[in-house]
């Protein structure tokens, strides 16, 4: 059986000269598990694909598009207002590269020179608060709840750690950026009478206080588990290596 995609390009080896690109989502997996993570960078063994999901990159799609349009005239979104935020859309002329509207998957990048690991990230948008000029960094998400949303469950943790590798690369950047970053909220009603081919959406801001400490040692252990020729223990809670131990055991 096939457990792994085998890659061909962008594969770590010990003795590249050249910076390696190593994406928020794969520092993500590397703390879910560093076994997956090796596998991946080091071996170009991808665990099996997951479905996209369309209907939430619609939503990030308009709510850009939303932005967009205040962006442009330099006012503040009626959301903003009703949550006590100072701010408006950033405008930047490398914002579309930072968000990858065009689909290249590079988004904002920095060198972290310790390791010359090339540390990049994907954005939703920015604000920039108008008195002190601090930079908002803003994470779009789409849901379909009933209950209050937090950011307390355990998944959401991810959540924040996604805030604060944004954060951190914003401030390598040069960039004057607030420990406060906000996620926008789009949660699908299921309360209505009938579909009528339309989804109605109630929008929300949860802010976060984030400390990015954690990263440039967590950096410093990619670069050592890359670096070495044995393959890292599975992380305790990776359910696809407890699947691939279960498809052995069963072979």
């Amino acid at each position: 059986m096939n457990k792994y995609k085998k890659r061909q390009r962008n594969i770590y080896s010990p003795d590249l000269k050249e910076p390696f690109r190593i994406s928020r989502s794969k520092i993500d997996l590397f703390l879910q598990c560093p076994r997956c993570f090796y596998l991946d960078r080091r071996m170009g063994l991808r665990r099996p694909g997951m479905p996209g999901w369309a209907l939430n990159s619609a939503v990030d799609h308009l709510l850009k598009k939303e932005f967009d349009l205040l962006r442009k005239n330099g006012e503040s979104h009626a959301l903003m207002t009703e949550y006590g935020i100072d701010a408006i859309p950033f405008k930047h002329k490398d914002l579309p590269e930072w968000r990858d509207d065009y689909y290249k998957y590079l988004g904002a990048s920095v060198l972290h020179k310790k390791s010359n690991l090339m540390i990049c990230g994907i954005i939703d948008d920015i604000w920039v608060n108008q008195k002190t000029k601090e930079l908002y960094i803003v994470d779009y998400k789409a849901t379909s709840t009933s209950r209050e949303i937090s950011l307390d469950d355990e998944y959401k943790q991810g959540y924040k750690k996604q805030m604060e590798i944004y954060q951190w690369i914003f401030r390598q950047m040069g960039f004057n950026v607030s420990n406060t970053g906000y996620f926008l909220f789009a949660n699908a009603s299921k309360n209505l009478p009938k579909f009528d081919k339309k989804l109605e959406f109630e929008a929300s801001i949860l802010s976060y206080n984030g400390d990015d400490s954690w990263i440039d040692s967590c950096i410093m252990d990619i670069k050592k588990c890359l670096d070495s020729n044995k393959i890292p223990e599975s992380g305790e809670d990776c359910e696809h290596c407890k699947r691939i131990k279960l498809i052995d055991a069963e072979l």
